[in-house]
């Protein structure tokens, strides 16, 4: 199980750095007057853009599953401590919506109070089931709509259940790793052929069909998972797990600060029309995080806002600062 979990951290660290490429290349493009089109724009919207949100929405209903079992072992009422998990992310995503509307964060915590709390009644071969029919039909609609918040366009990525039931169901099978290798083939192949064919629809309206950029990220999505997960077997698990853990212990720390440096940045990432600068930005902030993380994981369990979840969570102190911690 320890290996498992640090293949998780390693896959949800991964997923907070394209995460953070495309954030701060959407709020770079977003404010400037006349953005026009950048090279670096067809690499982030084909190979970023809606890749790695997937990602962190499976890997959610992989932790719900996770952290249900380990609060049973707790806790006679362990869907009521995952009740309390979600409220107390809800008014996290709440106040990171205030600052940044359209945030995953409290979307999350209402579809997991909505679609994950009731499937946990389910059989395990419903859940499957009702994962991947809602995951078809999301794809099928464009992963989502738009509506109007506070006089601002919005998308609404119902997406998001299918994937909270496929990795919630998934968990519970636990597929054999040898599968990773198959299944890479096949989604880079599928990747790589709704890629060229989105770019080309572009320019030819004949060649779309309804879904198609969603198929082609949630296929992308899949092989760069899979991907990871088997150069995790190799020699570059030494190094790989060295930067993404740390990033991905402290994903919704990272996350949320993130925002903040984002912004506090914006007149700078916007006086280069090419948009590299936001590209450069997002990657040293993903350098200096992980080795912050380092610094923070080796004094103390929990990243500071992980912590603080814990001990809303359970409405008690959490003991965080590890044995011997000079900190």
């Amino acid at each position: 199980m320890t290996r498992r979990l640090h293949e998780l951290d390693a896959l949800r660290g991964f997923a907070l750095c394209g995460i953070m490429v495309v954030n701060t290349w959407q709020h770079t493009r977003g404010a400037m007057a006349a953005p026009g089109r950048a090279p670096v724009d067809w690499v982030v919207e084909n190979l970023f853009q809606g890749r790695f949100y997937p990602v962190f929405s499976f890997l959610f209903g992989v932790s719900f599953v996770l952290f249900l079992d380990s609060a049973a072992a707790r806790t006679p009422y362990p869907r009521l401590a995952l009740l309390r998990r979600l409220l107390v992310l809800a008014c996290f995503g709440a106040a990171h919506w205030w600052a940044n509307p359209g945030e995953v964060l409290l979307p999350y915590a209402l579809f997991g109070m909505l679609v994950l709390l009731p499937a946990s009644f389910l059989p395990r071969p419903a859940v499957l089931v009702l994962g991947a029919a809602a995951t078809a039909w999301a794809a099928q609609i464009g992963g989502g709509f738009v509506i109007g918040v506070a006089g601002e366009p919005v998308f609404v990525a119902v997406l998001i259940p299918g994937l909270f039931l496929l990795g919630a169901a998934l968990t519970a099978y636990r597929p054999p790793a040898r599968l990773a290798a198959p299944v890479f083939a096949v989604s880079a192949a599928a990747g790589a052929g709704l890629v060229l064919l989105w770019d080309a629809s572009l320019t030819d309206p004949a060649l779309y069909f309804p879904g198609v950029y969603v198929a082609a990220g949630l296929a992308c999505a899949t092989a760069y998972c899979t991907g990871l997960l088997l150069l995790l077997r190799t020699r570059l698990r030494g190094p790989l797990t060295a930067v993404l853990n740390p990033l991905g212990r402290m994903a919704l720390t990272n996350y949320l600060v993130s925002t903040v440096v984002i912004t506090a940045a914006l007149p700078l990432l916007t006086a280069d029309g090419t948009r590299l600068t936001g590209v450069a930005f997002a990657l040293a902030v993903l350098a200096a995080q992980a080795l912050s993380g380092r610094w923070w994981l080796a004094r103390f369990r929990y990243g500071p806002l992980e912590w603080l979840w814990r001990c809303l969570t359970w409405l008690e102190p959490v003991p965080n600062r590890r044995v011997g911690s000079q900190a």
